[in-house]
């Protein structure tokens, strides 16, 4: 499984930015798909996921009402629209899949989001 991630970048507080993930050599489907991020010094946070079927998505309380996860099946994409971003959304952002029948886990490399006048 290879996953790399695209879209990072430097914003302005209320800002936007799409975080976009590209998964190949695996049947996309079979990955439950969520985004973490990780500022140096902190833990690694889970900020949203995304399954089928539904798909049904769930997301930190962080983020609620800022962020949207989504996957495009026909381009085996996963992605992060980020509204309203604040200095706290600064982070390092990872996209990993998980397998809904072995659990295994891959991850990609890491986009950095830096939120600063």
């Amino acid at each position: 499984v290879q996953l790399e991630e695209s879209g990072g970048g430097l914003v302005q507080p209320g800002g936007s930015l799409r975080l976009s993930c590209r998964v190949s050599r695996v049947p996309f489907s079979r990955y439950k798909m969520s985004w973490y991020r990780q500022d140096p010094g902190k833990e690694r946070e889970l900020v949203a996921t995304i399954t089928l079927p539904g798909p049904a998505t769930s997301y930190a309380e962080s983020v609620k009402g800022r962020f949207t996860i989504s996957r495009d099946g026909t381009k085996s994409e996963l992605y992060l629209q980020m509204n309203r971003l604040q200095p706290e959304d600064t982070a390092v952002y990872y996209c990993q899949a998980t397998d809904r029948f072995t659990r295994r886990e891959f991850w990609g490399q890491g986009t950095q989001v830096t939120v600063s006048l």
